[in-house]
Order: C-alpha cells, then structure tokens, then sequence
C-alpha cells in the first residue's frame, strides 16, 4: 500500500507514545517503576514472560521477587520451590530450572551482582537477545533495542525495517533507529502492538500512523 506522507520516525513514535498512554504499560517497564530494579530481577522477570501474557506473568513475578529478590535469596530456594510460585505461566518447570541455576551462578561467580554486559546474559542459560537487551536497557540504563514479537511485527509492517526474524529486525533498526529511541520503542510498541497493530487485524482505522505506515502483510484490518 502506497503511504501518503514519508515516514518519519521521529513523529511515529510521538503519535504512539500519546496513543497508548491509556493502555497498560510494558511489563517490565511497570516492575521498574514499581521498585524491581535490579538486572537481576529484571532477568528473572523476563524469564517468566516468555510464552506468558503480561496479565499472568505481573502477579508471579511480584510473588517470587517478593519472596526472593536477589540471587543469593533465590539460590537459597529449591527448585520445586521456585516452579511452585510461577506454576501459572507457560514452561514453569523448564522456567524453574533455569531460574535456579542462574542465581547459584550469580551468586557463586559474579558475588551476586548480575554483570550488565550483553555477551555474559546471553551465555546464561535460556537467556536470549531480547531478554538480554531488556535488561540492559531498563535495568543497567545501556542503549539496547529488546526485540519481541510486537516490535519486530510493527516496524516490519511499517516497512521501516525489512526483516524476517526479531533477531534480524533488531540488527535492522541499529542502522536506522536513533539511538536516544532504542529502549523506548520497546516501552511504546508492546502496548501498541497489543492494542492497535494487532496481529491478524489491526486497528488501521484508528492508528495515528497510518498516513505512514506501508501495512506490510496487511490483508485484513478494523
């Protein structure tokens, strides 16, 4: 589809960040500002997001911070203890063992204190890019563009990128998006995608971007 006016990225995010005031914040972006801001936290929360609505995942990760908020705390914790309190969100088990053998490793090896450095998150277990550059951009306050299903479907169907898997679409935007804009397109685009750039039908008729956007892939919208 032909766009009306040229993209500007500038005004995109503008228009988004207005668009979606009303509508639940980012995850993890809503554990920051409610206190849970340690990497390590941060970690453990985008650990149990993975393949788990932010509607679920909020309360268990509440309720496992709350009863262990550093490594030290959690590696104290027995494994079923840990599957226990996050029974609720998807892969608990796998989530479980992996949570537990994260914080005995920091804890044994980084005096608990998860290092803020993208080479030594991703060599953790289950650790991937987007959790590893959450972390780094909400927690550690680094540049870091965390690409989830969300930002890689709307900034392909913008055709601002051109890329066929978040890992590609993030590499793609480290050429083109502004550096003061990558943590904030992941604040701005996950409830954007959840409530206007739908999946299967977005919300064209009441997108303040459309004039720009490309609608790639678009067949079908409200």
């Amino acid at each position: 589809m032909a766009t009306t006016r040229p993209f500007d990225i500038f005004e995109v995010l503008d228009r988004i960040s207005r668009a979606v005031e009303g509508f639940p914040r980012a995850a993890l972006f809503e554990l920051y500002d409610e206190g849970f801001r340690d990497p390590f936290q941060q970690l453990v929360a985008c650990m149990i997001s993975i393949r788990t609505l932010d509607e679920t995942m909020l309360p268990i990760a509440r309720q496992l911070l709350a009863r262990a908020g550093t490594a030290a705390a959690m590696a104290a914790l027995s494994m079923g203890e840990i599957n226990e309190l996050i029974a609720r969100s998807t892969f608990h088990e796998q989530k479980a063992a992996r949570i537990s053998a994260i914080a005995k490793l920091v804890d044994r090896e980084f005096a608990g204190a998860l290092p803020c450095d993208f080479d030594r998150l991703v060599a953790l277990p289950g650790v991937g890019p987007k959790c590893a550059n959450l972390v780094l951009g909400i927690a550690c306050g680094q540049p870091a563009i965390a690409v989830d299903i969300h930002v890689h479907r709307v900034t392909n169907r913008w055709g601002y990128v051109r890329a066929s898997t978040p890992e590609g679409t993030m590499e793609a935007l480290k050429l083109v998006l502004p550096q003061p804009y990558w943590v904030e397109i992941n604040r701005l685009l996950v409830p954007f995608g959840k409530h206007i750039c739908l999946g299967p039908r977005p919300c064209c008729s009441t997108c303040p971007v459309l004039a720009m956007c490309e609608r790639r892939g678009v067949t079908r919208s409200q």
